[in-house]
């Protein structure tokens, strides 16, 4: 039995799973919610909920695709701050 490689494909080592990282804008107005799920990029919430709006859409899309989610939240110099 031979172990597959960790690729491209599989950030973190997530097999079989949805991963998402919210991650604060540049331009420091709101904060981004990042996936290769997603077809058209990054949403982009703002106000003073945005991370918590973040991570909610993201438990609830996993729930709907009935995958797990890996939820990383990062600060501005891309430390991890939370994981859900």
């Amino acid at each position: 039995m031979v172990a597959k490689a960790k690729t491209a494909e599989q950030p973190w080592g997530a097999t079989g799973c949805d991963v998402y990282e919210v991650r604060p804008r540049k331009s420091r107005d709101g904060v981004d919610l990042i996936s290769d799920q997603f077809r058209y990029g990054p949403i982009w919430y703002a106000g003073p909920d945005a991370v918590r709006n973040a991570v909610a859409y993201a438990k609830y899309r996993s729930l709907s695709r009935s995958h797990k989610a890996k939820i990383r939240v990062l600060d501005d110099f891309g430390a991890v701050i939370l994981t859900h």
